[in-house]
This record gives C-alpha cells, structure tokens and sequence, in this order.
C-alpha cells in the first residue's frame, strides 16, 4: 500500500488545518531528516538530540499550553511550569523508549503501516481514505510522504513495545470490589464558613502597600516587549511576472503522468468472521459454515448492510460493512484478489485472510482512468505559477537579504527597490504583533524574540510569504512603580488581609472545639457557632467524587470531610473553599452494599486496567533511565 500511496496522491494545494496529526509530527520531530548534525542538546546512550529537535517539542508545549490557557501564558508561567525541562525528559522518553523496542526486536511490516495511515481522519474524505489529501496534508506540514511514513513507523514500534511492557497487567474481581466500595461509601457533616468578605472594614496603611509591594513585586512586573521592522515578501504579488508557455504545461503533464492516472477502484462492503491464524482445521470449517449461512441469508433478499451490523466481527459493522473506495493494493491480497474479479452486486463465497473468512459484495466497479492534457492544463498552469511566483519572492527576498548587514542597509535596500517596509508596535512573546497580515504571528513573535538588537534575521518563511526581519528595539522587562499599580496594589493586599482574617478565626473556633474541657464536642459547636453569629449546616450524605450539598464540588473539603470519624470528628486545620475557609465536624458513615455493583464491574474495571498500566509503564521507564547514560549539555540550561 506504500507505493500505492505515493504513486497516487497528487500535489494540488489544499488549506487544512491540523489537529492531532500537526501533534504527532511535532512529537516526533522530523529534524533528523533535514539537520543531522545541527547542535546537540543531550545525548542518551550515545544517542544526540538535537536543538531542531528541542525547538520542536518546546513550541509544541507552548502551542498546547496557549490553547489552554487562551493564550495568557506569560514567561513567568513558562518557568513556573517549568517547559524547557518538559520538552528534553520528552524528548529524552522517546529516545528510550525507541531503544528498548530495538532491543526487544519490535518492528512494523509496511502492511501494518499502510492500515494504520489509511485509519487517520485527516487522510480521509467522508470516513474514507484519500490518496490526495493524504499528500496534500503532508505539503501543508513540509513534509515528504518519507518522512510521515517513518515517523509513523516510529510511533507504532513505540505502541508496541508499550503493549507488549503492559500485556501481563491484570485487575483482579476483588480489587474492583474494593475499589466500588471505597468509591461508594458516603459520610455526612456539619460545617460552618468563614467567608472573607464579611471583614470589610479592611483599609490597608500606606506602609502596608508599600511592604506589600515590596514582598511581591515580581508579581506586578511588565513582560519584555521587543519592536522589529520587517519586509514580506507575498508570492501572489509576483503572479503577474511569471509567464508560463504550452510547452512547460506540455512537460509537467508527460513528466507527471502517474498524478493524473486514477488506479481502478471497488467500492464495496464486507463481513467478517474473526479466525486465529493458529485455529485448527475444526475451527476453520466451522468459522466458514457460519459464512456460508450467511451468504444464504443474503441470497434470500435479507440486505447485506443490516447482516454486516449483525454478524460482521470488524469496525466497519456499524457502517453496515461499508468499506469505501480502494485500490487493489490497499488490501490484503486473498481479499483484493477476489473482489477486483467481481462485478458490481456481487456477493462472494467465503474468502480468507490472515484476520478470517470474508464475505465480500461489491457495489461499484471504477474503472482505470486518465485526465487527459485538455482537462489538466489549467490546473497545472495554475500551480507552475504558484511555484515560479514562490520562487520569484523568494529571489528578491535573497537578493535583498545578500545586500543588508546592519543598521540602516535594511531600510536604504527597501527603499532602493520600492519596498513597503513595515515597522510594529512594542509587542510581547506571548501575544505577538498587531500589525495586521501576518497569518502565523506565533511563530513570527517566538522567532523574533531569538534575534539581538539590530540584527537581520535569515529569511522566514510564516506561511504567507517570505520575511526578513530586523530587530530595531528590545524593552526588557520590569518592575513598575509603587505608584502606577497602586490601585491593583490595593486590592490585592485586601484580599490578602481579608482572607488571612477569615482563617485566623476559622483557626480559633477549631482550636475551642478541640479544647479538651468536660463538655462534650456538640454542645462547644453549639455554643461556639452562636457566640460567632455563625449557622451551622448539615451537609447529608455525599460520596467521594459528588457535590457536596450546600457546598458544592469542593475537593479539598471532601478529601477532609472522609479523614473523619467517630474517634476522629474534627479536621486538623480549617479547610479553604471557593468561599471561604470551611470547619467541619463528622456525623455519620454509611457503608455501601454491592446493589448495582454488576452494572458498574466493567467500568470500574476498565479505569483501574489502566491506572495500573500507567503505574506500571512509568515504573518501567524509570528503571530504564536509571540504567541509562544520559547527559544534557551543560550550555543548554543557561
């Protein structure tokens, strides 16, 4: 299915925009391919990795993080969170783990890989696999159909040497006991909140801001800002220079003649009754009776899709069997084989492959077909001048680029060939430029960035054009005045008071409960509730994971609130809530049965299955870095 792959997908430009595939390839990197001996990073086992490779998984961190975040991550949230050190034990992960399945003697036959890309939604055209899309997707992400397929190759050995760490680990029937029980026992209390804005009458001193300010101040500190003018250099614009004669159109056409060549296609549906490739003979005649009374069925008129829902053992049965449109090479031979001989509302005796017996019916012959030159050329005209108008900015760009050293060179250069030159506003990493036309401004902010006051950078390529940039002014980032954040000073430090007020006298009420006097605890939560003007509630009973009633979906508290117990009523410390800070006193527990435990079993089974899978596979790659040789430059950390 490679070659069919590549032999069939054509080159017409489409604008897709990535999900989960854009992640897989920064995943992986693909600077092996392009920069082997760019400056190395770390080395594992006599393995490098490389900066292209660190830059990759760094950006793909940040991207994730600035989606969830709504694009508020700021450089002190970069380091909080500690991203640099993220990306190389990633990197530094998948170097080991790649080493292992080596050892392990783990591989990927090309059949196995041509199945799993044709699964990938954004190869496919309404469920089904498109041979264009497919090259299209890769352009989009320069990448060759190489490259993905080692990438992809990769990925899988990866998957399988974690299948084959993990195929021991099982969830024994009393553990699932254990665990519905604990999950689905309950406790009920009381409770009590201090919440901070009853304490009002909060008017912090002018000393207090000042040493307020003075404890927090990287808190109030402006990120760095940089300003940069740049020339953009838009293919479109160039569109008009290119002339492009019929002998070109002509030699594209003959050169290319395998992209304008449709392979015959089958569109059909299947049914399939799963066999071992191990079964012994007993097995696979009875496997293949059950086909055959099938076939009957279908022969009586009952439509084949509602016997796929019913009898077929494949994914594609919730689609009645439907297979889509493929080629001959896109399936396992026996399969293939048998179903290009047939015609259209055919139905097949039983055919088998390595997954079992198949019953096949065609819906629709495709005949081989070719566009021919008339058809194509305008197609191809179009994209011979997207490629020399590319090519032609790309020319100036150089050109422009060769004739600019520092200072001024850009602007004189700019000007000499009547170049708009564009210069930004003061802008930050995390938010890039306003200057409108810029499709990619993350990458064009990241970029920038990197570049030292003054200099012009290499030639970029943002999607939407080629850039040369020149860094003109660097604002480093500060701490303001007392006097320009006065008021957010003042707000933040009367939450501040407010709050440690609120817990100070949550701390005292629990501190008199605990006071070990003759009268008994309830009679202290009356006495001291009232003494507070404070209204006691009981919450009812709760399990672990619900809302609490009254409360609300508090964690903390609920965390708390299962510590306790008849010896033990009270908590060690007040507990913070949403709304304040929460004393509690136990009441009650109730003790589940096992009502309902079998509608639960699987569920429940499922989710421990893979909370161990995941403590066992993190044991396993801990051990293997502790036996590995691993070393991280020493220049990368600064």
């Amino acid at each position: 299915m490679l070659r069919f792959l590549r032999q069939s997908a054509t080159s017409w430009l489409i604008k897709i925009i990535l999900g989960a595939i854009v992640v897989v390839f920064v995943f992986w990197g693909v600077g092996s391919f392009r920069s082997q001996r760019k400056d190395r990073v770390a080395l594992v086992n006599g393995e490098t990795i490389t900066l292209d490779e660190y830059n990759k998984e760094y950006n793909s961190i940040i991207e994730q993080l600035n989606q969830r975040l709504g694009n508020n991550l700021n450089d002190d949230m970069i380091k909080m969170l500690n991203v640099k050190g993220q990306a190389i034990d990633r990197l530094i992960d998948k170097k080991l783990m790649l080493q292992e399945a080596a050892k392990l003697n783990l591989s990927v036959t090309n059949d196995e890989l041509a199945d799993t890309i044709r699964q990938i939604e954004a190869f496919q055209t309404n469920g089904n696999f498109d041979s264009q899309m497919y090259e299209n997707v890769l352009d989009q992400n320069r990448l060759t159909l190489q490259e993905f397929e080692l990438i992809q190759k990769k990925a899988m050995i990866v998957e399988k040497s974690r299948s084959f760490i993990l195929s021991n680990v099982k969830v024994s029937e009393q553990e699932v006991i254990e665990w519905f029980k604990w999950e689905n026992i309950s406790v009920n209390v009381d409770f009590v909140v201090f919440e901070p804005g009853r304490y009002d009458d909060t008017n912090p001193t002018p000393d207090e801001m000042n040493s307020f300010f003075e404890d927090n101040k990287r808190s109030y500190k402006t990120d760095s800002m940089v300003k940069v003018r740049f020339l953009r250099f838009d293919p479109d614009a160039y569109k008009s220079m290119v002339e492009i004669t019929d002998e070109e159109i002509q030699n594209h056409y003959e050169n290319n003649m395998e992209k304008f060549e449709t392979q015959k296609t089958i569109e059909a549906r299947h049914i399939l009754i799963k066999l071992d490739q191990s079964s012994n003979p007993e097995t696979v005649e009875k496997k293949r009776k059950a086909a055959l009374d099938i076939i009957k069925l279908a022969m009586e008129g009952i439509v084949f899709a509602e016997l796929a829902k019913q009898y077929s053992e494949c994914p594609s049965k919730n689609k009645g069997g439907y297979l889509g449109k493929f080629q001959k090479n896109d399936m396992v031979k026996p399969f293939a084989e048998k179903a290009f001989q047939m015609k259209a509302g055919e139905i097949s005796e039983p055919v088998r492959t390595q997954y079992g017996w198949h019953i096949i019916k065609v819906e629709r012959v495709n005949e081989e077909t070719c566009v021919s030159f008339e058809d194509a050329k305008d197609k191809i005209r179009n994209k011979l001048v997207e490629e020399k108008a590319k090519n032609l900015a790309y020319e100036e760009a150089e050109a422009v680029y060769d004739a600019s050293f520092e200072g001024d060179d850009l602007i004189t250069n700019a000007e000499a060939r009547g170049l708009n030159i564009v210069t930004t506003d003061s802008f930050t990493k995390n938010k890039g430029p306003d200057t409108t036309g810029i499709k990619n401004r993350s990458a064009f902010a990241s970029y920038v960035f990197n570049l030292s006051l003054m200099e012009i950078g290499d030639i970029q390529d943002f999607e939407d054009g080629y850039y040369i940039i020149q860094l003109i002014e660097k604002i480093p980032e500060k701490i303001p005045e007392l006097k320009d954040v006065e008021e957010r000073i003042r707000i933040d430090l009367i939450k501040q008071i407010q709050d440690e007020k609120a817990g100070k006298y949550a701390n005292e009420l629990l501190i008199a409960l605990k006071d070990n006097k003759s009268k008994s605890l309830n009679t202290k939560w009356d006495t001291e509730c009232k003494k507070l003007n404070l209204t006691a509630t009981a919450t009812g009973f709760f399990k672990r994971d619900s809302s609490i009633p009254h409360i609300g979906s508090e964690q903390n508290i609920s965390q708390a609130a299962f510590k306790l117990s008849n010896e033990n009523m009270l908590p060690e410390a007040p507990v913070k809530g949403e709304k304040g800070y929460y004393v509690i006193r136990f009441r009650d527990r109730k003790e589940p049965g096992l009502n309902g435990f079998e509608e639960e079993k699987e569920k429940i089974k499922e989710k421990l299955l893979k909370q161990k899978m995941f403590k066992t596979f993190d044991a396993w790659l801990s051990s293997i870095r502790n036996k590995s040789v691993i070393s991280i430059e020493k220049s990368f950390w600064e």
